[in-house]
């Protein structure tokens, strides 16, 4: 509509002089005038110039005093003529504290009203709202007083704006309807004839292109760093593609008892479509069903009736050592040689989400299988890993695992923070674990593992976990952010 009516005026008068004056005249909104007129130019039908005008508005407060009347008037006019008046409380209450204590000094200074001890009366008969006048002339784009424009200023009842409008002549390319220019050669085209009619939009050769690399995230960053440690150090990398894993890789395999707490629904993802895994090896899901329910290699088990379906049922895998028993029972599989292992992934847990707290992350695990290994080759280790992270000052804490045993918490003294804190979890894998799979009995294996988000944060100085993953973080952090390097923390 607006285009045919600016295009069918530009072709019987010319010219648009001011494009604010022309809505106005063919009464439609402006906005719509002046994109329509910004789509036109774009395809040289017509030829704008910009016209700016600096126009005094009225504020939000100022648009209420030019409909009720200015606070001074509506004072006055709650004071009921005669010598009667009105109590200052009764004033107070009818008007409003805030419009009290605006209007009333201004009616004052006015003499219209006059405040004794127990009445306010009126001293004037008949007044002119002068106010509410001059906001109604800046409202209707009358000329006003320079003091007058000052004074309104002062009381912040009207704000400067600029308007932005067009003065629009016929184009190089004016036309009265525009032409679809076509973008695509399509088959449809070629197959019908068409493109011989066909006008297509010219390409821009020399628009400005802005070219912005790609960023490696923080996480990302500082993985690089754990996985080049594990690597100087001899350890081989395990495949983690799998993020679903049955029950019993997850739990069972890992001597877990079906009825432990981190099974239930409120600490696990059960998946509905797979709900259950479709196969198992199964001489080891019966030396795992066994060691449960009867135990052996010196343990008692758990002693309960095992439930294969409860084995089978699909999770997001809760921890990559999931990831570490398929590992070692295809290392039992064959002659044995010791081995090193590590991963880096993401873990899933249903937890409520707070500023510490995801539903996933990223788990960070090793693992050394050799024969006669013990507790010492286990701190050992760890100190070696730890102090490569910058972290040479380390505490070791007992603490219970399903699947190791002993097991410890690692702690190291963190100087910005001035105390002892938790860094990862360890343990010796337990027999009940290792022997089902087949192991040599001389054969023990060390396990330890940590968050990758908790050291990262600490490294970029972020507090809040959902600012360092997932849909709310800020993309400029991951532009600029800078390579990390482990240790400089602690």
């Amino acid at each position: 509509m607006a285009e045919k009516v600016i295009l069918e005026y530009l072709n019987s008068n010319g010219k648009i002089e001011d494009s604010g004056v022309f809505s106005a005249s063919v009464g439609l909104d402006h906005k719509e005038i002046v994109n329509t007129i910004r789509s036109l130019s774009g395809f040289q039908l017509v030829a704008a110039e910009d016209i700016k005008k600096e126009n005094w508005v009225l504020s939000k407060e100022g648009e209420s005093y030019c409909e009720l009347g200015s606070p001074e008037f509506q004072v006055f006019l709650a004071v009921p003529p005669g010598p009667e008046g009105i109590s200052l409380l009764e004033l107070k209450k009818k008007c409003g504290p805030e419009l009290f204590k605006i209007g009333s000094s201004a009616a004052i200074k006015n003499k219209w009203i006059q405040i004794g001890k127990e009445k306010v009366l009126r001293k004037a008969e008949d007044v002119s709202d002068q106010l509410k006048e001059l906001l109604l002339k800046i409202k209707d784009g009358l000329d006003v007083e320079q003091t007058d424009i000052t004074n309104l200023k002062r009381r912040k009842l009207i704000e400067l704006k600029t308007w932005i409008g067009y003065s629009v002549s016929k184009g190089a390319q004016f036309a009265l309807e525009r032409k679809k220019l076509v973008t695509d050669l399509t088959r449809g085209h070629l197959q019908s004839g068409d493109w011989e009619n066909l006008e297509f939009k010219e390409y821009n050769v020399n628009a400005k292109v802005t070219l912005d690399g790609g960023h490696l995230h923080p996480l990302l960053k500082v993985r690089e760093q754990f996985r080049n440690i594990f690597i100087e150090m001899g350890f081989e990398e395990m495949p983690t593609n799998n993020y679903v894993e049955s029950s019993f890789w997850n739990f069972d395999s890992l001597f877990q008892p079906q009825q432990h707490p981190a099974r239930d629904s409120h600490d696990t993802f059960f998946l509905n479509e797979p709900s259950a895994t479709q196969s198992l090896p199964e001489d080891y899901v019966e030396k795992v069903k066994s060691i449960h329910e009867s135990g052996g290699y010196g343990s008692k088990g758990y002693g309960y009736d095992w439930k294969r379906e409860e084995a089978n049922k699909n999770v997001l895998r809760t921890h990559t050592t999931a990831v570490s028993a398929r590992m070692l029972y295809q290392l039992a599989q064959g002659p044995f040689t010791p081995k090193r292992y590590f991963s880096i992934d993401r873990v899933f847990r249903n937890e409520a989400v707070d500023r510490t707290h995801l539903a996933e992350f990223h788990q960070i695990e090793g693992v050394v299988c050799d024969r006669g290994l013990t507790l010492g080759d286990l701190m050992g280790v760890l100190r070696d890993f730890f102090e490569r992270l910058g972290m040479k000052n380390l505490r070791f804490k007992p603490t219970y695992n399903p699947y190791t045993e002993p097991s410890m918490e690692i702690y190291s003294y963190h100087e910005g923070f001035k105390k002892w804190v938790e860094v990862g979890n360890s343990g010796m894998f337990r027999p009940e674990m290792l022997r089902p799979m087949g192991l040599p009995e001389d054969v023990t294996c060390i396990a330890w593992g940590l968050s990758l988000e908790r050291p990262t944060m600490i490294l970029y100085g972020i507090d809040n976990i959902r600012d360092l993953f997932g849909p709310k973080v800020d993309i400029a952090l991951i532009k600029r952010n800078p390579i990390c390097r482990l240790g400089i923390n602690y």
